[in-house]
């Protein structure tokens, strides 16, 4: 009996040790598999530029590569790394007053395979060496026209508000709100700088809609463009910057924006009677509808870094 008892406890013990043997070489080998080389990602949004700005650097001596050999394995490793850091910028933008890309995927609104196509559309520039040869760096630049453009779904554009009392009007080339300041934000007791996002709406001060992302035509790629004051006080005739120019023209409308609306402050409220000289006519509103319109911001909300 006794000798039973020792070989049923030796056949226990090994299996015991084998076990925990087998146990250790899971959680070694699931950790350095899990471990990652030293990838980062760095950059901004400009809001100007719509540009989303990436650069993806590796830290070559935490990957344990060397130099001229490893050069070849390090592109790969940041080209391998390259969806999955840029996801959180891309998902972070703001669309409208109340939704990101991230709330649009969680929402079924928008797809994951749609986000790594957008991401996939960026323009790359060919990795770097930092100058003491510690890193390498690959720079993307994501045009945000192409995220407005897939998220833009309408085959027609809405029409544009009419009004039972139009004024008499000029036939301007294009709108401009100027909304640097901080703002009253509507039915709240508290002001706030105006934010940007891919599809701002402008509303009057009767909280009539005058303009959102459906009553763009399909063919532009942007509903409203942003910019700093500076840019609309230059030293030219129209005293904009040859860029502005192209969007609005050189008799643009300018307004100041009486306050901001949304979840997120970027819709703006302009005054009844502004809003009035823009919907009192066919070829006003034809500048919405045209995408020929410049929000004037605050310097500070032009450029986010991440």
């Amino acid at each position: 009996m006794i000798q039973r008892f020792k070989q049923i406890k030796r056949i226990f013990t090994d299996y015991f040790k084998r076990d925990i043997l087998f146990f250790t070489f899971i959680v070694i080998s699931g950790s350095a598999f899990c471990q990652q080389p030293a990838t980062e990602i760095s950059g901004s949004i400009d809001w100007q530029t719509m540009q989303l700005n990436a650069e993806i650097s590796l830290d070559l001596q935490s990957a344990r590569l060397r130099l001229p050999s490893g050069r070849i394995q390090a592109e790969i490793i940041l080209n391998d790394n390259y969806l999955n850091l840029i996801n959180s910028p891309l998902i972070g933008l703001q669309v409208d007053s109340s939704s990101s890309i991230s709330d649009l995927v969680t929402k079924r609104e928008l797809s994951p395979k749609e986000i790594e196509t957008l991401a996939l559309k960026a323009n790359s520039i060919a990795p770097a060496l930092s100058a003491d040869m510690r890193k390498i760096t690959a720079s993307h630049t994501l045009s945000l026209s192409n995220v407005i453009t897939a998220l833009l779904r309408h085959t027609r554009p809405s029409p544009i508000i009419r009004t039972l009392n139009p004024i008499t009007t000029a036939r301007y080339t294009g709108i401009i709100i100027i909304a640097t300041d901080s703002l009253p934000v509507y039915s709240m007791k508290s002001s706030a700088r105006a934010i940007p996002c891919l599809f701002p709406k402008i509303w009057d001060t009767e909280m009539n809609l005058i303009y959102e992302r459906n009553m763009l035509e399909i063919n532009n790629t942007s509903m409203v463009r942003y910019t700093s004051s500076q840019n609309i006080f230059q030293n030219t005739p129209s005293g904009l910057t040859p860029e502005l120019q192209a969007i609005v023209g050189d008799r643009p409308l300018r307004i100041f924006a009486a306050g901001v609306f949304g979840v997120k402050p970027t819709d703006l409220i302009i005054d009844r009677n502004d809003a009035l000289l823009i919907i009192s006519s066919e070829e006003n509103k034809r500048l919405l509808s045209q995408g020929r319109v410049v929000f004037v911001l605050d310097d500070s909300v032009l450029r986010s870094e991440f």
